[in-house]
């Protein structure tokens, strides 16, 4: 009675308030489009209406705070496994067989059975010893309550979808594992257990609600679920579809792996033929269901890698509008790759079908007992802050934010709904919302989308570019480069055009362009006009000028050990890294083939040299044997401009598992470290310090948000020690002291953190503190102070909106602000707006 009344007095007051809510805006013109709770029907214990009612209206009071930030409000249902869209006659009174398990049903075991020491991917238990029997009609009432409860609760049009997953995981199929074995494909879940979205049926007589007289033989299955799901979800009130994990994506979602791929070698001969078949999955689906929205969960992995492992023309895919491109992988995290996260998320933002995406985040499991904000995060938000760091950059040059959000999953495999879990994470994904990019970050990942499609099926030769180029990327990432923006190439060049300086703060990376390509003119432009660029991959299709601006030449390709050497600033460790680096030409684009063509130009410095490991003594290297992997170059009439080049070595390599597996870093150097370490060519130094190579390297993202800079970070080990400096001078982060050292701020940080940074200061040593102070004034909205400083240079990087007239700097003074004022500059624009002050000794305060 009690829970009764308090969500009536819920409803009154969000009808009392939504008014007023959505006259004010909430996030700063942040808002989400639409914010989703994904729920199985577990929490629905008891097959009654009021009590379904009751359920419904709990769920929207959770998730209230959260939910006042969209515009629109989406549940999606995970009913069953997809099953009950393909058994689905047309009638209300036909029995739901749906996803009332702990663990996967479709095995040898019947569930509640076997041994004990089986696992639950070994077989299922009910989630409730005598759990409600549903019915389709019972289906389509929930799915009316929910739209009725959700719109009583919020005020805001709420919308409701139905999932259809591939695999064995979350409800019985005689469907998929008895009737229509011919479907099978993948083994993400062991041998043939994954429906294949291009395979075909066998005739089967029973009727269908699309198929009344049976399914003809050669059915493709594209065809045979649009029909089915046309039906279904009209019938049932569902709004759109969610395709999961990886269907219409290829067969093998999950692994690195595929159709093309064996991880031996690329089969070129069947790329075009698997394209064409996913391609006509969604042509035959859409030729039934032309317009149900469609949302897909896509891969694990990356763009590149999908194309050429499995056929994956995520190109082609794109040209349907009405669909939510796949989002970031919430099973990356899980492992600590947020590097694979990372790579998967922005390759696949780079294009869109519009300028909707999705960024969802993983809070409970309903299937597999656990939950992972709870278990496996240890309530730590380093999956919030690290992917909603995230930006794409689109042709107009605006900055881009995920539109919709998602929550995997609202219940646990119990189908309760701890109030705990929404109450900690909203807090962590409003403040990761609220310091959202609004500008390039100090990195960004200029993506080779229309190149990867084009080289994939113009040349003969170029898979394993493909493959590894995402791969390196990744591996860059787990290892500190800190990398959370992205353009396509094609909306680089529009924007360079209409904006040409747009990306004067930021270092672009980029591949190796063609030979007289467009992109290669606006990359030579770009630098020459005084930008800066780290190009990366083998230059084997690079042209004469490219080659020119980089001083490379190309030789005879070599793989195998290396001895690596040179000039660059490391991290610091009590055991250092092995000085050998395994290149595998398979998994890193070919063999090393890169060499200065000109070792005596006065604008080159040399950074790495590798040499075949065991071949000849140190100092005695016959001509041609060494390979230059890393340098930086100037040119004297380029303003300023920089471009530093790395070959690039994966150091992964298959060993029969899911994924790459990287290189033992105690006994091979990670060769994608030299990404990171040669940001000090740019005066961008972000170095660790960490017992040994063994010890798990931070992951690091740095965001601009109205002019700030927002670092978030993963500690995988809190051991680990980071240490900055910039071009502006050491950053501070906002409510931290830092031990400077050799200009450097220094901090221990914890497994997750996000901190602003408004001020840089230049200054050797001494213990700095940054903190944030009331306001105490009229017109003044926010105060900081600076503490510690020894004649120290103070760069602040106020809204870009306050003027130099606006802002106010006093050495050490206090309230009431009456002494101690002192003039302030301008700051030189080559770093970005900021304001300056010069020999700050004492205490300093800024406000504005």
């Amino acid at each position: 009675m009690k829970l009764k009344l308090a969500l009536s007095c819920l409803s009154l007051l969000a009808s009392v308030s939504l008014s007023a809510q959505n006259k004010l805006g909430t996030l700063k013109g942040k808002n989400f489009n639409n914010i989703t709770l994904e729920v199985s029907l577990k929490p629905f214990k008891k097959n009654d209406k009021a009590y379904i009612r009751e359920v419904a209206r709990e769920m929207f009071m959770q998730w209230s705070s959260m939910l006042r930030h969209a515009d629109t409000v989406s549940v999606m249902l995970w009913t069953s496994d997809g099953s009950e869209i393909l058994d689905y006659k047309g009638t209300p009174t036909q029995p739901l067989e749906w996803a009332k398990y702990m663990g996967n049903p479709n095995t040898e075991h019947a569930v509640n059975s076997g041994p004990k020491e089986l696992s639950i991917h070994e077989r299922a238990y009910l989630y409730l010893d005598n759990p409600p029997a549903f019915t389709y009609g019972d289906l389509k009432f929930i799915v009316q309550t929910l739209k009725e409860e959700g719109r009583k609760a919020t005020g805001k049009p709420v919308l409701v979808g139905e999932t259809f997953d591939p695999g064995p995981e979350f409800a019985k199929s005689d469907f998929k594992y008895k009737k229509h074995r011919e479907i099978l494909g993948g083994s993400a879940m062991g041998h043939n257990t994954m429906v294949s979205c291009y395979s075909v049926l066998n005739a089967d007589s029973e009727a269908y609600a699309g198929f009344p007289k049976g399914i003809p033989a050669n059915t493709r299955f594209g065809t045979f679920l649009g029909r089915q799901s046309r039906h279904f979800l009209k019938d049932m009130g569902f709004d759109f579809l969610w395709l999961s994990n990886g269907f219409g994506y290829g067969v093998e979602g999950w692994s690195s792996t595929g159709a093309i791929f064996d991880g031996k070698g690329f089969d070129q001969a069947k790329l075009a033929d698997t394209k064409d078949k996913i391609a006509g999955f969604w042509k035959y689906f859409r030729a039934e269901n032309p317009d149900v929205q469609i949302q897909t969960r896509g891969t694990n992995l990356s763009t590149g890698t999908d194309l050429a492992r499995d056929g994956v023309n995520l190109e082609a895919i794109y040209r349907d509008k009405n669909m939510l491109p796949p989002p970031n992988s919430p099973w990356a995290a899980l492992d600590g790759d947020f590097g694979l996260e990372m790579v998967g998320y922005m390759s696949r933002m780079a294009e869109l079908p519009d300028e909707r995406f999705l960024f969802r985040f993983y809070t409970h499991d309903p299937w597999w007992l656990n939950s992972p904000w709870l278990d496996r995060y240890g309530r730590e938000a380093h999956d919030i802050y690290l992917p909603m760091s995230v930006s794409r950059i689109n042709a107009k040059g605006e900055v881009k934010i995920p539109s919709h959000l998602s929550f995997l999953s609202i219940d646990d495999t119990h189908g309760d709904m701890p109030t705990q879990v929404p109450d900690e994470v909203t807090p962590h994904i409003l403040k990761a919302r609220y310091d959202a990019p609004t500008a390039p970050g100090p990195l960004v990942w200029v993506y080779p989308f229309e190149e990867y499609h084009r080289w994939a099926f113009a040349y003969k030769d170029r898979l394993p570019e493909i493959y590894y180029g995402d791969w390196l990327i990744r591996q860059a990432i787990n290892n500190g480069l800190p990398l959370n923006t992205v353009v396509s190439t094609n909306a680089f060049q529009s924007v360079l055009k209409s904006k040409p300086g747009f990306f004067k703060e930021s270092i672009l990376v980029s591949v190796v362009p063609d030979a007289d390509s467009p992109l290669e003119r606006a990359l030579i432009g770009f630098v020459k006009n005084g930008g800066k660029l780290m190009v990366y991959g083998p230059a084997g299709h690079a042209g004469k000028a490219f080659l020119e601006l980089l001083n490379l030449k190309n030789g005879t390709p070599l793989e195998g050990e290396f001895k690596i050497s040179g000039q660059y600033e490391g991290d610091r460790l009590n055991t250092a890294y092995p000085n050998v680096v395994r290149h595998e030409a398979l998994f890193s684009g070919g063999g090393i083939a890169t060499n200065l063509a000109n070792p005596n130009d006065p604008n080159t410095r040399l950074m790495a040299t590798v040499t075949p490991a065991g071949q000849v003594p140190a100092g005695q290297v016959p001509a041609g044997q060494a390979r230059d992997v890393a340098w930086v170059r100037t040119g004297n009439d380029w303003n300023g401009g920089k471009v530093v080049y790395i070959r690039g070595t994966n150091s992964s390599k298959f060993n029969g598992g899911k994924l790459l597996n990287p290189d033992d870093p105690s006994k091979f150097f990670t060769g994608p470290l030299l990404m990171r370490y040669a940001l000090a060519a740019f005066d961008m130094h972000c170095v660790i310090e960490k017992e040994n190579p063994a010890v798990k390297s931070p992951v690091l993202t740095i965001a601009r948000s109205h002019n700030a800079f927002i670092f978030s970070g993963y500690h995988p080990n809190s051991t680990i020690t980071d240490r900055f400096k910039f071009p502006q001078g050491a950053p501070l982060l906002l409510g931290l002291e830092t031990k400077l050292d050799a200009g450097h701020s220094v901090y221990n940080l914890p497994t997750a953190w996000n901190r602003e940074c408004r001020i840089f200061v230049t200054q050797n040593e001494g213990i700095v503190s940054y903190k944030e102070l009331h306001s105490g004034v009229k017109d003044i909205d926010k105060r900081f102070q600076v503490s510690g400083l020894e004649g120290a240079t103070v760069r602040v990087y106020a809204p870009e909106h306050i003027s130099l007239e606006k802002f106010e700097a006093y050495i050490n003074a206090a309230y009431p602000w009456k002494t101690g004022r002192i003039k302030v500059s301008e700051g030189d624009p080559k770093l970005g707006r900021h304001f300056v002050a010069e020999h700050v000794t004492g205490t300093l305060t800024v406000a504005w």
